[in-house]
């Protein structure tokens, strides 16, 4: 026989399932996003002249390519895209054995440039820090400008992005995950959160 008071425990408890998603950014919505991310580095940098975009792997590259599209649509020339690895450049690549690196790839030289570094999720800020490391190692820029489709908030250190698609303010136990067509079928941004965590 079923306990009583247990059966009441379970009709009580109505929070989500242990890990649960939900979605605060569609196809649509990112598209627009990048479109007037594409406006806002036009008119700061008053036209495409010395622009360079970069991509961090694994997202922010596929990212840098729509915005050179969306720029290419409004003013008819194409913006150069370049992809930077940071596996070498993390703070934490000492507590792993070998980071997995691949090629940073440039195509032009950066020196004098002006880049712009686009990343999928801002969060702690160490990535981005990794990312600056990686573009000082490569030239150097007139100026470096940070673009970003998600800002989550918790910084942990003092970088700000030029460019935000959305903010989306989250607890630091929800996880954002950015769905890309090129690397996972489908657009979307969800909030992943796990239960256990909290």
């Amino acid at each position: 026989m079923a306990n009583p008071s247990r059966q009441h425990a379970a009709r009580l408890d109505t929070r989500p399932p242990h890990n649960y998603e939900r979605q605060v950014l569609s196809a649509q919505d990112i598209r627009r996003a990048i479109s007037r991310i594409a406006h806002e580095v036009l008119e700061r940098n008053h036209g495409t002249d010395g622009l360079l975009l970069t991509g961090i792997r694994t997202r922010g590259f596929p990212l840098a390519q729509r915005l050179a599209q969306r720029i290419e649509e409004f003013e008819g020339c194409r913006v150069p895209v370049g992809v930077v690895d940071i596996g070498l450049y993390r703070d934490d690549v000492a507590f792993h054995a070998s980071p997995a690196v691949q090629p940073t790839e440039m195509p032009e030289t950066i020196d004098g440039k002006n880049v712009v570094l686009v990343d999928d999720v801002l969060f702690t800020g160490r990535s981005i820090r990794a990312a600056l490391d990686a573009l000082t190692d490569l030239g150097r820029p007139q100026t470096v400008q940070l673009g970003v489709l998600v800002d989550r908030g918790h910084r942990e250190l003092p970088i700000r992005p030029d460019y935000v698609g959305k903010n989306i303010p989250t607890a630091l136990q929800e996880e954002i995950q950015v769905r890309l067509a090129e690397i996972d079928g489908r657009d979307e941004v969800v909030i992943v959160s796990n239960r256990d965590r909290q």
